[in-house]
């Protein structure tokens, strides 16, 4: 496939998450809602509307390293501030950048290019490549697997954090490398 047809698709598939609605909302009765097109909550009352996604359950609450991220996506990306989003809410501290030097930053962190997605995050001297859940990166950073670079969730599954349209959820797998490239399964995410 070429370049220009692979960020064509890459673009595409965003552009597809992201109006076919990334968030679920609940209200309160009676509550004047909408979804702006960047699916934040319009609502007469601010605290009528919740977000809510099966990303927003912290299941690694105990986490007390590191919250301090840094995270270069595209400027053009929506799907990946909306899991820029996602990281924040549970508990890390962005720095983003937008630049459109995105293939350069990746091969300047030797990430893989068969484990390549949108957006590279740098936290604590480990690359986290894509749409990984939170949680993921909280246990990676707690175990600091040996040998290991960092983790990666390769091109942009439907349903990963800030890929979420509506009830669709493909399978994915976040998967730990090393500096050689080496792969090993991290989690793995059948049902959610």
């Amino acid at each position: 496939m070429s370049k220009l047809l692979s960020k064509i698709t890459v673009t595409s598939i965003a552009v597809a998450a992201v109006l076919g609605g990334a968030y679920y909302f609940t209200s309160t009765q009676g509550a004047n809602k909408a979804v702006s097109v960047n699916n934040s909550a319009i609502a007469q009352d601010t605290a009528q509307a919740t977000l809510v996604s099966v990303w927003d359950k912290e299941t690694e609450a105990d986490y007390s390293g590191t919250t301090e991220m840094t995270v270069y996506r595209s400027p053009t990306c929506g799907c990946c501030g909306v899991w820029v989003d996602h990281a924040q809410k549970h508990g890390f501290t962005i720095e983003d950048i937008k630049t459109d030097e995105m293939e350069a930053l990746k091969q300047k962190h030797n990430v893989p290019p068969e484990l390549a997605s949108c957006h590279t995050t740098i936290i604590d001297g480990y690359v986290m490549e894509g749409h990984i859940p939170a949680d993921d990166i909280k246990r990676f950073l707690a175990e600091k697997p040996d040998n290991m670079v960092g983790l990666a969730v390769p091109a942009m599954p439907i349903g990963t954090p800030g890929m979420e349209a509506k009830d669709i959820k493909q399978p994915f797998q976040v998967l730990a490398f090393n500096d050689k490239g080496e792969v090993e399964v991290f989690n793995e995410y059948e049902s959610y």
